[in-house]
């Protein structure tokens, strides 16, 4: 009996952490359901794409001289490294990065091109992170894009992303994008 008391203590106590990481998660950014063979697992979170200041989250590192001419800034082509965070405030908590590149593709509408890798840093997602390659048509008010990857607890991930401008300063191009995402694996 004693043994069994202990080993029922050492099970609780050994999956107690993950059980309350997961609470956790599913109150704040992020839930996963298991569902026969697969998981989904939503998440809800905002980019902040910062072009000005100091130390800008995203740079332009190519155009060819023909994109000054063109009213959809056709061939442009930014790098980043944006910090993803639970609310719209660029001074709420960081959950993780968008990282990789986006660029104009469209002569006649604006579309931007996006290759981008959201990694996460927070609690039971932490070194997860999933692969996004679409095209965004950004003046839309709510844009749909296709996940086609990911590694860690999004191995294997297939999903959407539905990203909707919460501000965006005309001014700077600084922008914070609210995402809604999406994502099916496999158990």
């Amino acid at each position: 009996m004693a043994r069994l008391v202990i080993l029922i203590f050492l099970i609780t106590t050994s999956i107690m952490p993950w059980t309350q990481a997961q609470s956790n998660d599913q109150v704040t950014w992020a839930k996963r359901v298991e569902s026969g063979k697969e998981v989904i697992t939503t998440l809800q979170f905002y980019f902040h794409d910062i072009l000005s200041g100091r130390n800008p989250s995203a740079i332009r590192i190519a155009q060819p001289s023909q994109t000054n001419n063109s009213s959809t800034l056709f061939g442009m082509l930014m790098m980043i490294d944006d910090p993803l965070t639970v609310g719209p405030d660029p001074s709420s908590k960081i959950i993780g990065r968008a990282r990789g590149m986006y660029g104009s593709a469209g002569q006649t509408d604006f579309g931007l091109i996006m290759v981008l890798n959201y990694g996460f840093t927070d609690e039971i997602y932490d070194g997860s992170s999933f692969s996004l390659l679409s095209i965004n048509p950004a003046l839309q008010p709510v844009r749909e894009m296709s996940i086609v990857g990911g590694t860690g607890l999004f191995r294997l991930a297939r999903g959407y992303a539905i990203a909707q401008t919460y501000k965006f300063d005309a001014t700077t191009g600084d922008a914070i994008v609210g995402y809604n995402v999406t994502i099916v694996t496999y158990i």
